[in-house]
C-alpha cells in the first residue's frame, strides 16, 4: 500500500496525494526514507531536500526545518517554509547563499550567527534541489501533484 503525503506551510498546502512509494528528507539526526507500513514516528526536521517518488517520477521539494510525522502509511510533514524545486529562483538562491557566507566571513556589526547560518542553510537547501531538477533525465515534464 503506496504512502499518502502531505506538505504543509503556515501558508499552504504544498503537496497533498495518495500513491506515493517512498519519501526522503533531512530528519534532525540525519537524512531518512520513510517507506510504506513504516514505524509511527516523529521527529524535527532541519533544512535540506525532501525528494518523494512516487510512480517512477521523483519530485524535489526543498524545506527550511519544521516537523514530520508518520503514522498508518499517512506522512505528514510541518514545514516553517517548502518550495517545489520549479517555483525556486536559483538566482535569488544564490545571491542569499554568497550574502550569507560573506556576512559569516567579515563579521561585521551586529550580525545574529545563527540567523545567518539558517538563512545559509535555506539557501544551499534550494539550491541542491535546482540543480537535482536540472540533472533529471525528464526535468521539462510536469511532476505529480502539479
Amino acid at each position: 500500500m503506496p504512502l499518502t503525503l502531505q506538505i504543509i506551510t503556515p501558508e499552504r498546502v504544498v503537496f497533498e496525494e495518495g500513491g506515493v512509494d517512498s519519501v526522503t528528507l533531512p530528519g534532525s539526526e540525519g537524512q531518512l526514507t520513510v517507506l510504506p507500513r513504516h514505524a509511527p514516528l516523529m521527529t524535527a526536521l532541519q533544512a535540506g531536500e525532501l525528494v518523494l517518488r512516487k510512480a517512477g517520477d521523483e519530485v524535489e521539494i526543498a524545506l527550511s526545518g519544521g516537523f514530520l510525522e508518520v503514522r498508518d502509511d499517512k506522512v505528514t510533514v510541518l514545514a516553517d517554509s517548502a518550495e517545489r524545486s520549479e517555483e525556486i529562483d536559483a538566482e535569488r538562491a544564490e545571491e542569499a547563499r554568497q550574502k550569507a557566507q560573506a556576512q559569516l566571513a567579515t563579521r561585521e556589526g551586529d550580525i545574529d550567527v545563527a540567523y545567518v547560518m539558517a538563512a545559509l542553510h535555506r539557501a544551499e537547501a534550494r539550491l541542491k534541489v535546482v540543480e537535482r531538477r536540472r540533472r533529471r533525465p525528464n526535468a521539462g515534464q510536469r511532476p505529480p501533484g502539479a
